[in-house]
Formats: structure tokens, sequence, C-alpha cells
């Protein structure tokens, strides 16, 4: 029915790989990795749903918090059980964030009202730290306006600044006090996973060295503070330099790309990645194949 569309960008696929550590915390309400599956309370939970990036900017206007709650209310009625949606929003217009450490409180009430809406209409989130595109330029420029002598945004992985920027972030969403349900975020079952990057690259260092280092240091970190949740890298899905017996299918107009600097197996083997997931984009990767091309990519 017309009314009942679903406003929501791309569906998503997550890629399930075994989990990387066993959890013997007793039955919760969190969703844990059980081997190749996922599951709530020794029950099997199937995750299928949508990526709503703009579900927080919207939250936190009072004209547009209904779109939120559409969206989220119609969700289970499409047998969708997950949300995947940004919890950053770093410097420009109406950010999260607007400089290291200072934040747009109406803003974060908007992320508080994802996530109990999310509750309310029992669906899942998956929350995300930060973003490859302009968000890890932004980290960088800050470390820059407080002189450090940085010259590519891929210094982002590198520099201890910048590091320290991102894991306060990463601190400060874990130990949020939701405005509307009084739990913190690190407490709510209502939240899925945490993911460390949309879509990390590393073209500086196609080795994957350089990325692998720092999932592994910020895994560490996210698990320090909330041993709860699960955690994810945000991956697309590329093979790379730590993997060379790996062949991608290779495409002309894709091969000098398809190495990105991440590395899909050894990212996603790091002590403390729970699960795999992969990014779908065959039209932009291989643009002027016909369809039937794009499917045999996968």
């Amino acid at each position: 029915m017309a009314n009942k569309q679903l406003v929501c960008a791309l569906l998503w696929v997550l890629a399930l790989i075994g989990s990387i550590i066993e959890h013997g915390e007793a039955a919760s309400d969190f969703v844990k990795a059980d081997g190749t599956s996922f599951a709530v309370n020794g029950e099997s939970f199937y995750p299928n749903g949508f990526n709503a990036y703009w579900l927080m900017s919207k939250g936190s206007k009072p004209s547009e918090m209904d779109k939120v709650s559409r969206a989220l209310c119609q969700a289970p009625s499409y047998g969708m059980t997950v949300v995947r949606t940004w919890a950053f929003k770093d410097g420009g217009y109406r950010p999260l964030q607007s400089s290291p450490g200072v934040y747009n409180e109406d803003m974060f009430k908007g992320l508080d009202f994802v996530i109990s809406e999310a509750k309310k209409y029992g669906l899942r989130l998956i929350l995300s730290m930060v973003n490859n595109f302009k968000g890890k330029r932004q980290y960088v420029e800050w470390a820059k306006q407080r002189g450090e002598n940085l010259t590519s945004e891929d210094d982002f992985y590198t520099n201890y600044l910048v590091k320290t920027f991102y894991k306060n972030h990463v601190k400060t969403i874990l130990l949020r006090n939701n405005t509307k349900t009084g739990v913190v975020y690190k407490d709510d079952p209502s939240i899925m996973a945490w993911e460390l990057i949309n879509e990390g690259r590393c073209k500086s260092d196609l080795s994957g060295r350089t990325m692998q280092a720092w999932i592994e240091e910020m895994a560490g970190y996210v698990k320090a503070i909330d041993s709860e949740h699960l955690l994810e890298v945000g991956l697309e899905g590329f093979f790379g330099g730590l993997d060379q017996d790996q062949e991608a299918i290779q495409y002309d107009s894709f091969a000098s790309s398809r190495n990105v600097g991440s590395d899909f197996i050894s990212n996603n083997q790091i002590h403390g990645i729970d699960f795999a997931t992969i990014h779908l984009y065959p039209n932009l990767w291989i643009p002027h194949a016909d369809d039937a091309t794009q499917l045999s990519f996968f």
C-alpha cells in the first residue's frame, strides 16, 4: 500500500563469519554471535534491515521527527529487524560534533530519539562512529588546527592526536545517557552493534597494514569500555595486500581501485571483531556492465 511505503536507504547485506570471541555471559537481551549465526537469549536472531543514515538529523528537528517514527514503525511489517545509521556528523552544517569533544546537544537528542523509537518498535540498531568520506578529513583538519603537520586524510589512522579525538568520540557515544530512555548507550540492548568506520579506506598504504593496526587498536578500545555489544569494522569487502592468495573477480574498469588499503579477511579476524559486513555497489564499481555481468561480480 502506498501509505505504508518505507522511507529508507539502500538495502544492506550482512555477511556472517564465525564469532572471533567466545561469549560466556549469561543470557541477556543483547544480540550475540553464536558460531556463524546471531542469537538473543539463546534463540536464533536473523538480521534483515536497511540503511537510513539520516535518522539522527531528522530526529533532531521537531518538525521532522515523525519521519523517523514512520520509518521505524513500518519496518517490522516488512520483516525488518535491524537498522543501520550514523552516530556521527563531524563539522559542517548542524553537526553532532562541531570540534573535538564539543557536541550539539540538540543533535545528540535526535540520536536519543532514534534509539528510543527503535526500542519502541522492537528494532535493533547498528551505529557507525565515523565516515571514511569527509569524516576522516575533518578529524585531520582538527588536528592541523592544533599544530599537527599532516598532509593526508589517511593520517587519520596513524596520528596520535587524531586517534585520541576519535577515541574520545567513541567514549562519548558509548557513555551517553539517553535523555529519552535513561539508559546509557553501552547498556542498551536495542543497539545490536557498533561500527568502527563507514567503508574505511587507506589508499596511501595498499599493503593493508595501516588499517589492520588501526582496527586492532580501536577494537580493543571499544571492547575495554563495552564488552556486551557486538562490534564490526564497516568494510565494503575488498581483499588487499595481506591476503595475496585471495583472488577477487577483476574487471578492467575496477582493477585499479579494488585494493583500497583494507583487507576483508585479515581485518575481520582481529580480536574483538565479532562479525563481518559487505557493502555492494556493482552499479558504481562496474557502471557500464549489463545486469548479468554485475550479478556475476558476486
